[in-house]
């Protein structure tokens, strides 16, 4: 691996982190589609890499940060609720990544795409928008 390389990784990394501490995201939202476009990975291997790179060891930190925080505010982040999303996870990512491996990765990029655009477009509420639009047309 040249040093231009480690340079990108360490940059999208950054990024990633940045994202993720701040509001959540970072591996799908940000992780993938950096690998895509600056290394040229396929769909695979980047949702492949994002998983790897999205393991305990990394999130700990922010995950501290929050429960500290939540907690100080009198909403503390409930452990029990960890668990049983986490198990539901685990089932999912698992099933996800079977299914995943036997799509074709360009087909499995544009569904990559179409979910951020539709997420794109409820959390920004435009959807509400173009209902309105479209039932003033008629």
């Amino acid at each position: 691996m040249d040093a231009y390389t480690v340079i990108i990784l360490i940059i999208i990394g950054i990024a990633a982190g940045i994202l993720s501490g701040l509001v959540g995201v970072g591996g799908g939202i940000a992780l993938v589609p950096l690998l895509v476009y600056f290394l040229h990975y396929n769909q695979h291997q980047a949702q492949g890499t994002s998983l790897g790179v999205l393991t305990f060891p990394v999130v700990i930190l922010a995950f501290i940060t929050y429960y500290n925080d939540c907690k100080k505010t009198g909403a503390p982040i409930e452990f029990n609720v960890i668990a049983i999303i986490a198990v539901g996870f685990v089932v999912g990512g698992l099933l996800g990544s079977k299914i995943a491996v036997k799509v074709d990765h360009q087909l499995l990029r544009k569904l990559f795409a179409v979910l951020l655009f539709y997420t794109g477009v409820k959390m920004l509420n435009w959807d509400d928008v173009v209902i309105k639009w479209l039932k003033s047309l008629f």
